[in-house]
Protein backbone atom coordinates (compact mmCIF):
# COMPACT_ATOMS: atom_id res chain seq x y z
CA UNK A 1 0.00 0.00 0.00
CA UNK A 2 3.03 2.16 1.18
CA UNK A 3 4.56 1.63 -2.45
CA UNK A 4 1.16 2.46 -4.02
CA UNK A 5 1.18 5.93 -2.36
CA UNK A 6 4.35 6.58 -2.98
CA UNK A 7 3.87 5.80 -6.84
CA UNK A 8 1.02 7.97 -7.17
CA UNK A 9 2.98 11.08 -5.53
CA UNK A 10 5.86 10.85 -7.22
CA UNK A 11 3.99 10.50 -11.06
CA UNK A 12 4.69 12.45 -13.54
CA UNK A 13 2.86 14.85 -15.34
CA UNK A 14 2.97 13.79 -19.19
CA UNK A 15 3.48 16.16 -22.30
CA UNK A 16 2.75 15.18 -25.28
CA UNK A 17 5.58 16.71 -28.00
CA UNK A 18 2.50 17.49 -30.10
CA UNK A 19 0.72 18.99 -27.21
CA UNK A 20 3.81 21.06 -26.13
CA UNK A 21 2.83 23.86 -28.57
CA UNK A 22 -0.78 23.89 -28.65
CA UNK A 23 -2.69 25.77 -26.18
CA UNK A 24 -6.20 25.96 -24.61
CA UNK A 25 -5.67 29.76 -24.16
CA UNK A 26 -4.85 32.41 -27.04
CA UNK A 27 -1.79 33.00 -28.38
CA UNK A 28 -1.29 37.04 -28.43
CA UNK A 29 1.72 38.13 -26.48
CA UNK A 30 5.04 39.03 -28.08
CA UNK A 31 8.56 39.08 -26.49
CA UNK A 32 7.70 43.06 -25.94
CA UNK A 33 4.09 42.22 -24.74
CA UNK A 34 6.16 39.68 -21.85
CA UNK A 35 8.19 42.65 -21.00
CA UNK A 36 5.91 44.98 -20.35
CA UNK A 37 3.80 42.65 -18.32
CA UNK A 38 7.10 41.43 -15.97
CA UNK A 39 8.16 45.20 -15.39
CA UNK A 40 4.78 46.46 -14.95
CA UNK A 41 4.25 43.19 -12.19
CA UNK A 42 7.43 43.26 -10.79
CA UNK A 43 7.88 47.73 -10.73
CA UNK A 44 4.71 48.36 -8.31
CA UNK A 45 4.55 47.34 -4.91
CA UNK A 46 8.17 46.77 -4.32
CA UNK A 47 9.33 50.34 -5.34
CA UNK A 48 7.10 52.19 -4.09
CA UNK A 49 6.02 50.56 -1.14
CA UNK A 50 8.77 48.05 0.06
CA UNK A 51 11.58 50.45 -0.03
CA UNK A 52 10.20 52.68 2.32
CA UNK A 53 9.49 49.40 4.69
CA UNK A 54 12.74 47.65 4.53
CA UNK A 55 14.78 50.70 4.77
CA UNK A 56 13.36 51.77 7.58
CA UNK A 57 12.72 48.92 9.50
CA UNK A 58 15.47 46.34 8.26
CA UNK A 59 18.18 47.79 6.14
CA UNK A 60 19.21 51.09 6.13
CA UNK A 61 20.65 53.02 3.40
CA UNK A 62 22.19 49.16 2.76
CA UNK A 63 18.67 48.60 1.52
CA UNK A 64 20.15 48.58 -2.15
CA UNK A 65 22.62 45.52 -1.08
CA UNK A 66 19.38 43.80 -0.31
CA UNK A 67 18.18 44.83 -3.31
CA UNK A 68 21.41 43.54 -5.22
CA UNK A 69 21.04 40.14 -2.71
CA UNK A 70 17.55 39.82 -3.58
CA UNK A 71 18.19 40.42 -7.41
CA UNK A 72 21.29 38.18 -7.33
CA UNK A 73 19.16 35.08 -6.24
CA UNK A 74 16.21 36.10 -8.46
CA UNK A 75 18.13 36.03 -11.56
CA UNK A 76 19.77 32.25 -10.87
CA UNK A 77 16.44 31.26 -10.69
CA UNK A 78 15.47 33.32 -13.70
CA UNK A 79 17.55 31.13 -15.44
CA UNK A 80 16.44 28.00 -14.30
CA UNK A 81 12.83 29.41 -15.40
CA UNK A 82 14.19 30.72 -18.89
CA UNK A 83 15.17 27.27 -19.37
CA UNK A 84 11.93 25.66 -18.30
CA UNK A 85 9.85 28.81 -20.55
CA UNK A 86 11.39 27.62 -23.18
CA UNK A 87 10.41 23.82 -23.08
CA UNK A 88 6.66 23.55 -21.34
CA UNK A 89 5.10 26.84 -22.62
CA UNK A 90 2.48 25.99 -20.58
CA UNK A 91 -0.17 27.81 -17.81
CA UNK A 92 1.27 27.28 -14.72
CA UNK A 93 4.92 28.05 -14.05
CA UNK A 94 7.02 26.54 -11.65
CA UNK A 95 3.49 24.16 -10.82
CA UNK A 96 3.90 23.05 -14.24
CA UNK A 97 7.63 22.85 -14.45
CA UNK A 98 7.72 20.68 -11.03
CA UNK A 99 5.05 18.38 -12.14
CA UNK A 100 6.53 17.13 -14.48
CA UNK A 101 9.79 17.08 -13.44
CA UNK A 102 9.48 15.81 -9.90
CA UNK A 103 6.26 14.81 -9.51
CA UNK A 104 2.58 15.32 -8.54
CA UNK A 105 2.87 16.07 -4.65
CA UNK A 106 5.75 18.52 -5.34
CA UNK A 107 3.81 20.07 -8.24
CA UNK A 108 1.06 20.77 -6.01
CA UNK A 109 2.70 22.02 -2.76
CA UNK A 110 4.54 24.41 -5.20
CA UNK A 111 0.92 25.25 -7.16
CA UNK A 112 -0.56 25.58 -3.61
CA UNK A 113 2.25 28.23 -2.60
CA UNK A 114 1.97 30.29 -5.66
CA UNK A 115 -1.90 30.48 -5.64
CA UNK A 116 -1.02 31.95 -2.07
CA UNK A 117 1.89 34.33 -3.26
CA UNK A 118 0.08 35.62 -5.78
CA UNK A 119 -3.20 36.71 -3.40
CA UNK A 120 -0.80 38.20 -1.35
CA UNK A 121 0.77 40.39 -3.70
CA UNK A 122 -2.72 41.03 -5.15
CA UNK A 123 -3.79 42.27 -1.79
CA UNK A 124 -0.69 44.15 -1.17
CA UNK A 125 -0.56 46.30 -3.81
CA UNK A 126 -4.16 46.87 -4.38
CA UNK A 127 -3.96 48.02 -0.39
CA UNK A 128 -0.30 50.08 -1.30
CA UNK A 129 -3.17 51.94 -4.22
CA UNK A 130 -5.93 53.16 -1.99
CA UNK A 131 -2.48 54.09 0.49
CA UNK A 132 -1.74 56.09 -2.29
CA UNK A 133 -4.84 57.59 -3.20
CA UNK A 134 -5.76 58.47 -0.13
CA UNK A 135 -2.44 60.15 0.17
CA UNK A 136 -3.63 62.45 -2.43
CA UNK A 137 -6.64 63.48 -0.44
CA UNK A 138 -5.01 64.48 2.63
CA UNK A 139 -5.84 61.13 4.66
CA UNK A 140 -9.30 61.75 4.57
CA UNK A 141 -10.51 58.25 3.04
CA UNK A 142 -8.76 56.76 5.62
CA UNK A 143 -9.75 58.81 8.45
CA UNK A 144 -13.62 59.09 7.30
CA UNK A 145 -13.48 54.94 6.81
CA UNK A 146 -11.78 54.54 9.85
CA UNK A 147 -14.29 56.85 12.16
CA UNK A 148 -17.93 55.13 10.22
CA UNK A 149 -16.49 51.67 10.36
CA UNK A 150 -13.45 50.48 12.49
CA UNK A 151 -12.93 46.88 13.08
CA UNK A 152 -10.26 46.52 15.99
CA UNK A 153 -9.69 43.24 16.13
CA UNK A 154 -6.08 41.62 16.05
CA UNK A 155 -5.07 40.57 12.86
CA UNK A 156 -7.62 42.00 10.80
CA UNK A 157 -7.53 45.73 9.12
CA UNK A 158 -8.23 49.16 11.05
CA UNK A 159 -10.94 49.82 9.07
CA UNK A 160 -12.71 48.08 5.80
CA UNK A 161 -10.76 49.47 2.28
CA UNK A 162 -13.60 49.20 -0.46
CA UNK A 163 -11.15 51.24 -2.26
CA UNK A 164 -8.81 48.19 -2.91
CA UNK A 165 -11.93 46.44 -3.31
CA UNK A 166 -13.59 48.39 -6.28
CA UNK A 167 -9.56 48.22 -8.04
CA UNK A 168 -9.42 44.40 -7.42
CA UNK A 169 -13.16 43.99 -8.85
CA UNK A 170 -12.33 46.31 -11.82
CA UNK A 171 -8.88 44.25 -12.96
CA UNK A 172 -10.86 41.13 -12.74
CA UNK A 173 -13.67 42.38 -15.12
CA UNK A 174 -10.77 43.26 -17.50
CA UNK A 175 -9.29 40.16 -17.26
CA UNK A 176 -12.27 38.40 -18.19
CA UNK A 177 -12.41 40.47 -21.75
CA UNK A 178 -9.29 39.38 -22.86
CA UNK A 179 -5.46 39.17 -22.19
CA UNK A 180 -4.16 41.02 -25.37
CA UNK A 181 -6.25 44.25 -23.79
CA UNK A 182 -5.12 44.18 -20.60
CA UNK A 183 -1.47 43.72 -22.15
CA UNK A 184 -1.90 46.77 -23.65
CA UNK A 185 -3.10 48.35 -20.71
CA UNK A 186 -0.14 47.49 -18.93
CA UNK A 187 2.48 48.63 -21.13
CA UNK A 188 0.71 52.17 -21.23
CA UNK A 189 0.92 51.95 -17.23
CA UNK A 190 4.59 50.72 -17.55
CA UNK A 191 5.68 53.45 -19.50
CA UNK A 192 3.90 56.15 -17.37
CA UNK A 193 5.85 54.08 -14.36
CA UNK A 194 9.33 54.09 -15.73
CA UNK A 195 9.16 57.99 -16.55
CA UNK A 196 8.21 59.01 -12.90
CA UNK A 197 10.66 56.59 -11.88
CA UNK A 198 13.29 58.57 -13.87
CA UNK A 199 12.04 61.28 -12.23
CA UNK A 200 12.50 60.18 -8.84
CA UNK A 201 15.90 59.00 -9.29
CA UNK A 202 17.14 62.48 -11.15
CA UNK A 203 15.12 64.41 -8.60
CA UNK A 204 16.12 62.55 -5.87
CA UNK A 205 20.16 62.50 -6.25
CA UNK A 206 19.90 65.91 -6.62
CA UNK A 207 18.05 67.09 -3.43
CA UNK A 208 20.02 64.71 -1.57
CA UNK A 209 23.43 65.72 -2.65
CA UNK A 210 21.66 69.24 -1.33
CA UNK A 211 20.39 68.29 1.68
CA UNK A 212 22.78 65.71 3.48
CA UNK A 213 25.09 68.03 4.69
CA UNK A 214 22.25 70.23 6.21
CA UNK A 215 20.66 67.20 8.05
CA UNK A 216 23.82 66.06 9.39
CA UNK A 217 24.29 69.28 10.98
CA UNK A 218 21.10 69.02 12.04
CA UNK A 219 21.24 65.56 13.80
CA UNK A 220 24.38 66.73 15.37
CA UNK A 221 22.99 69.75 16.79
CA UNK A 222 19.91 67.87 18.16
CA UNK A 223 21.79 64.86 19.96
CA UNK A 224 19.94 62.67 17.87
CA UNK A 225 22.87 60.41 17.45
CA UNK A 226 23.27 59.57 20.90
CA UNK A 227 22.59 55.80 21.42
CA UNK A 228 19.64 55.65 23.68
CA UNK A 229 17.17 57.51 21.06
CA UNK A 230 18.72 55.70 17.71
CA UNK A 231 18.78 52.18 19.65
CA UNK A 232 15.50 51.76 18.04
CA UNK A 233 16.51 53.37 14.67
CA UNK A 234 19.35 51.24 14.35
CA UNK A 235 23.44 52.46 14.75
CA UNK A 236 23.57 54.72 12.27
CA UNK A 237 25.87 55.16 8.75
CA UNK A 238 25.67 52.92 6.01
CA UNK A 239 24.77 49.13 7.71
CA UNK A 240 22.55 50.44 10.68
CA UNK A 241 20.80 47.51 11.39
CA UNK A 242 23.59 45.44 10.78
CA UNK A 243 24.51 43.30 8.35
CA UNK A 244 21.92 40.39 9.50
CA UNK A 245 19.12 42.56 9.04
CA UNK A 246 20.26 43.66 6.00
CA UNK A 247 19.86 40.18 4.74
CA UNK A 248 16.43 39.82 6.56
CA UNK A 249 15.76 42.65 4.46
CA UNK A 250 16.63 40.84 1.47
CA UNK A 251 14.60 37.90 2.29
CA UNK A 252 11.44 40.50 2.47
CA UNK A 253 13.38 42.32 -0.71
CA UNK A 254 12.50 38.76 -2.57
CA UNK A 255 9.23 39.74 -2.93
CA UNK A 256 10.20 43.12 -5.26
CA UNK A 257 11.19 40.34 -7.78
CA UNK A 258 8.76 37.67 -7.95
CA UNK A 259 6.78 39.81 -10.77
CA UNK A 260 8.93 37.31 -13.64
CA UNK A 261 6.92 34.64 -12.25
CA UNK A 262 4.00 36.35 -14.46
CA UNK A 263 5.94 36.04 -17.51
CA UNK A 264 6.04 32.04 -16.72
CA UNK A 265 2.58 31.71 -16.11
CA UNK A 266 1.24 33.14 -19.21
CA UNK A 267 3.73 31.77 -21.17
CA UNK A 268 0.78 29.42 -23.04
CA UNK A 269 -0.64 32.85 -24.32
CA UNK A 270 3.20 33.84 -25.52
CA UNK A 271 3.19 33.71 -29.96
CA UNK A 272 7.06 32.07 -29.95
CA UNK A 273 7.26 30.49 -26.11
CA UNK A 274 10.42 28.80 -26.64
CA UNK A 275 12.55 32.58 -27.30
CA UNK A 276 10.34 35.29 -26.10
CA UNK A 277 10.09 33.74 -22.45
CA UNK A 278 13.78 33.36 -21.98
CA UNK A 279 14.04 36.49 -23.14
CA UNK A 280 11.75 38.89 -21.38
CA UNK A 281 12.63 37.09 -18.33
CA UNK A 282 16.12 38.12 -18.38
CA UNK A 283 15.13 41.48 -19.47
CA UNK A 284 12.52 42.02 -17.19
CA UNK A 285 15.21 41.22 -14.06
CA UNK A 286 17.67 43.41 -15.42
CA UNK A 287 15.13 46.66 -15.66
CA UNK A 288 13.97 46.04 -12.64
CA UNK A 289 17.19 45.38 -10.65
CA UNK A 290 18.90 48.82 -12.34
CA UNK A 291 15.51 50.50 -10.69
CA UNK A 292 15.34 48.95 -7.50
CA UNK A 293 18.71 50.23 -6.87
CA UNK A 294 19.07 53.93 -8.17
CA UNK A 295 15.62 54.92 -6.46
CA UNK A 296 16.04 53.55 -2.97
CA UNK A 297 18.90 55.20 -3.02
CA UNK A 298 17.91 58.47 -4.34
CA UNK A 299 15.14 57.66 -1.60
CA UNK A 300 17.40 57.40 1.25
CA UNK A 301 19.42 60.24 -0.13
CA UNK A 302 16.13 62.40 0.48
CA UNK A 303 15.20 61.50 3.73
CA UNK A 304 16.78 59.59 6.75
CA UNK A 305 15.83 56.09 6.62
CA UNK A 306 14.20 56.40 10.28
CA UNK A 307 12.06 58.99 8.88
CA UNK A 308 10.74 57.07 5.84
CA UNK A 309 6.72 57.03 5.66
CA UNK A 310 6.28 53.14 5.37
CA UNK A 311 3.26 53.44 3.17
CA UNK A 312 3.93 56.10 0.67
CA UNK A 313 8.06 56.90 0.82
CA UNK A 314 8.35 58.25 -2.19
CA UNK A 315 5.79 61.51 -2.28
CA UNK A 316 6.39 61.76 1.54
CA UNK A 317 9.99 62.40 0.77
CA UNK A 318 9.37 65.01 -1.92
CA UNK A 319 7.64 66.74 0.61
CA UNK A 320 9.95 66.40 3.09
CA UNK A 321 13.36 68.19 0.47
CA UNK A 322 10.52 70.96 0.10
CA UNK A 323 9.87 69.59 -3.45
CA UNK A 324 6.00 69.35 -2.43
CA UNK A 325 4.80 69.96 -5.64
CA UNK A 326 6.36 66.68 -6.79
CA UNK A 327 4.33 64.71 -4.57
CA UNK A 328 1.58 64.59 -6.21
CA UNK A 329 2.39 63.66 -10.05
CA UNK A 330 4.52 61.03 -8.35
CA UNK A 331 1.17 59.90 -6.57
CA UNK A 332 -0.24 59.88 -9.46
CA UNK A 333 2.33 57.78 -11.07
CA UNK A 334 2.68 55.07 -8.63
CA UNK A 335 -1.08 54.74 -8.96
CA UNK A 336 -0.51 53.86 -12.65
CA UNK A 337 2.36 51.24 -11.53
CA UNK A 338 0.52 49.86 -8.46
CA UNK A 339 -2.13 49.11 -11.61
CA UNK A 340 -0.34 48.01 -13.50
CA UNK A 341 0.82 45.41 -10.65
CA UNK A 342 -2.45 44.72 -9.34
CA UNK A 343 -2.94 43.51 -13.34
CA UNK A 344 0.01 41.23 -13.04
CA UNK A 345 -0.90 39.82 -9.88
CA UNK A 346 -4.43 39.24 -11.14
CA UNK A 347 -3.25 37.92 -14.59
CA UNK A 348 -1.09 34.95 -13.10
CA UNK A 349 -3.24 34.11 -10.26
CA UNK A 350 -5.84 32.22 -12.25
CA UNK A 351 -3.14 30.78 -14.85
CA UNK A 352 -2.02 28.83 -11.61
CA UNK A 353 -5.79 27.96 -10.99
CA UNK A 354 -6.17 27.30 -14.34
CA UNK A 355 -3.17 24.78 -14.82
CA UNK A 356 -4.15 22.25 -11.48
CA UNK A 357 -7.77 22.48 -12.20
CA UNK A 358 -7.33 21.30 -15.94
CA UNK A 359 -4.67 18.88 -13.92
CA UNK A 360 -7.67 17.72 -12.13
CA UNK A 361 -6.05 18.74 -8.58
CA UNK A 362 -8.24 21.21 -7.97
CA UNK A 363 -12.08 21.62 -8.75
CA UNK A 364 -12.31 20.98 -12.64
CA UNK A 365 -14.60 23.78 -13.03
CA UNK A 366 -11.90 26.29 -12.60
CA UNK A 367 -10.35 24.89 -16.00
CA UNK A 368 -13.36 26.35 -18.06
CA UNK A 369 -12.23 27.99 -20.94
CA UNK A 370 -14.42 31.45 -22.45
CA UNK A 371 -15.36 30.50 -26.27
CA UNK A 372 -15.20 33.83 -26.92
CA UNK A 373 -12.31 35.26 -25.81
CA UNK A 374 -9.83 31.71 -24.74
CA UNK A 375 -9.08 33.13 -20.89
CA UNK A 376 -9.80 30.79 -18.09
CA UNK A 377 -13.17 33.04 -17.02
CA UNK A 378 -13.91 30.82 -14.03
CA UNK A 379 -10.62 31.14 -12.42
CA UNK A 380 -9.92 34.74 -13.03
CA UNK A 381 -13.64 35.49 -11.44
CA UNK A 382 -13.53 33.17 -8.44
CA UNK A 383 -10.11 34.59 -7.65
CA UNK A 384 -11.31 38.28 -7.98
CA UNK A 385 -13.98 37.56 -5.65
CA UNK A 386 -11.70 35.97 -3.15
CA UNK A 387 -9.29 38.37 -2.98
CA UNK A 388 -11.58 41.06 -3.19
CA UNK A 389 -13.03 39.84 0.18
CA UNK A 390 -9.67 39.48 1.57
CA UNK A 391 -8.65 43.02 1.11
CA UNK A 392 -11.51 44.19 2.23
CA UNK A 393 -11.14 43.03 6.00
CA UNK A 394 -7.32 41.84 6.54
CA UNK A 395 -4.37 43.60 7.49
CA UNK A 396 -1.80 42.25 5.16
CA UNK A 397 1.17 43.79 6.99
CA UNK A 398 2.23 40.49 8.73
CA UNK A 399 1.62 38.57 4.96
CA UNK A 400 4.49 39.54 3.30
CA UNK A 401 6.78 36.93 4.39
CA UNK A 402 4.44 34.26 3.47
CA UNK A 403 4.78 35.44 -0.11
CA UNK A 404 8.39 35.30 0.29
CA UNK A 405 8.89 31.59 1.75
CA UNK A 406 6.17 30.42 -1.06
CA UNK A 407 8.26 32.31 -3.65
CA UNK A 408 11.81 30.72 -2.28
CA UNK A 409 10.03 27.37 -2.09
CA UNK A 410 9.29 27.68 -5.62
CA UNK A 411 12.60 28.83 -6.72
CA UNK A 412 14.30 26.08 -4.96
CA UNK A 413 12.34 23.43 -6.58
CA UNK A 414 12.26 24.86 -10.16
CA UNK A 415 16.68 24.49 -9.65
CA UNK A 416 16.15 20.90 -8.38
CA UNK A 417 13.99 19.96 -11.56
CA UNK A 418 16.82 21.43 -13.88
CA UNK A 419 19.34 19.63 -12.15
CA UNK A 420 16.62 16.54 -12.54
CA UNK A 421 16.27 16.78 -16.07
CA UNK A 422 19.81 17.35 -17.18
CA UNK A 423 20.08 14.12 -14.87
CA UNK A 424 17.86 11.92 -16.89
CA UNK A 425 18.31 13.91 -20.74
CA UNK A 426 20.43 13.82 -23.69
CA UNK A 427 20.40 15.74 -25.93
CA UNK A 428 18.80 15.22 -29.11
CA UNK A 429 16.05 18.04 -30.10
CA UNK A 430 15.32 21.55 -29.55
CA UNK A 431 18.97 22.11 -29.24
CA UNK A 432 18.52 25.87 -30.17
CA UNK A 433 16.74 26.10 -26.73
CA UNK A 434 18.14 28.73 -24.22
CA UNK A 435 19.81 25.99 -21.57
CA UNK A 436 20.72 26.98 -17.85
CA UNK A 437 24.57 27.87 -17.86
CA UNK A 438 27.25 26.23 -15.60
CA UNK A 439 24.96 23.81 -14.75
CA UNK A 440 24.88 22.08 -11.61
CA UNK A 441 26.77 25.20 -9.97
CA UNK A 442 24.11 27.51 -10.87
CA UNK A 443 20.79 25.87 -9.62
CA UNK A 444 22.91 24.62 -6.52
CA UNK A 445 23.97 28.32 -5.76
CA UNK A 446 20.18 29.49 -6.34
CA UNK A 447 18.86 26.44 -4.01
CA UNK A 448 21.68 27.35 -1.10
CA UNK A 449 20.96 31.19 -1.74
CA UNK A 450 17.04 30.34 -1.58
CA UNK A 451 17.44 28.17 1.71
CA UNK A 452 19.39 30.24 3.51
CA UNK A 453 16.88 33.44 2.56
CA UNK A 454 14.24 31.22 4.16
CA UNK A 455 15.88 30.44 7.18
CA UNK A 456 16.08 34.36 7.98
CA UNK A 457 12.51 34.52 7.86
CA UNK A 458 10.68 34.99 11.89
CA UNK A 459 9.12 32.05 13.15
CA UNK A 460 5.72 33.28 12.86
CA UNK A 461 5.61 33.26 9.17
CA UNK A 462 6.57 30.11 9.67
CA UNK A 463 3.67 28.78 11.49
CA UNK A 464 1.26 31.15 9.48
CA UNK A 465 2.54 29.30 6.33
CA UNK A 466 2.38 25.96 8.31
CA UNK A 467 -1.70 26.54 8.55
CA UNK A 468 -1.41 27.34 4.69
CA UNK A 469 -0.11 24.23 3.79
CA UNK A 470 -2.34 22.07 6.24
CA UNK A 471 -5.05 23.83 4.08
CA UNK A 472 -3.46 22.65 1.11
CA UNK A 473 -2.87 18.67 2.47
CA UNK A 474 -7.10 18.63 2.61
CA UNK A 475 -7.19 19.76 -0.79
CA UNK A 476 -5.21 17.44 -2.59
CA UNK A 477 -5.54 14.40 0.05
CA UNK A 478 -9.20 14.68 0.12
CA UNK A 479 -9.61 15.85 -4.00
CA UNK A 480 -6.64 15.95 -6.02
CA UNK A 481 -4.91 12.67 -5.68
CA UNK A 482 -8.04 10.78 -6.61
CA UNK A 483 -9.38 13.33 -9.54
CA UNK A 484 -5.78 14.18 -10.87
CA UNK A 485 -5.38 13.69 -14.81
CA UNK A 486 -2.66 11.34 -14.33
CA UNK A 487 -4.26 9.09 -11.68
CA UNK A 488 -7.46 9.01 -14.59
CA UNK A 489 -4.80 8.00 -17.64
CA UNK A 490 -3.53 5.39 -15.09
CA UNK A 491 -6.44 3.83 -14.34
CA UNK A 492 -7.39 3.71 -18.12
CA UNK A 493 -3.84 1.83 -18.54
CA UNK A 494 -2.74 4.53 -21.23
CA UNK A 495 0.99 4.69 -20.87
CA UNK A 496 2.17 7.09 -23.95
CA UNK A 497 5.72 6.65 -25.70
CA UNK A 498 6.15 10.27 -26.53
CA UNK A 499 8.97 12.30 -24.09
CA UNK A 500 7.62 13.57 -21.00
CA UNK A 501 9.05 16.95 -22.09
CA UNK A 502 11.31 18.51 -24.83
CA UNK A 503 14.36 17.10 -23.99
CA UNK A 504 17.71 19.38 -24.40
Amino acid sequence: MLGRLFQRFSRKKIIEETDADTSDLQRCLSTFNLVAVGVGSTLGAGVYVLTGSVARNDAGPAIILSFTVAAFASMLAGLCYAEFGARVPKAGSAYIYSYVTVGELWGFVIGWNLVLEYIIGKLLVARAWSSNLDSLTGGVIANASRAAMPMNVPGFASYPDFLAVGLIMLVTLLLSIGMKVSSILMTVLTAVNIVVLIFCAVAGFIKGKQYKEQWFTQLVQTHSFHYDSLCVQGNGGFMPYGFSKMMEGAASCFYAFVGFDTIACVGEEAKNPSKSIPRSIIITLVICLVAYVVVSAALTLMQPYYELDVGAPLPNAFIHVDMGWASKPVAVGSMCALVASVLGAAVGMPRIVFSMARDGLIFRVLATVSNKNRTPVVATILSGIFSAFMALIFDLNDLVNMMSIGTLMAYTLVACSVLLLRMHTRSRVHIALIRTPLVPSIPLLSIFINIYLMLKLPGATWIRFGVWMVVGGLMYFGYGMRHSSEETRSSAGQSPSCSKIPTN
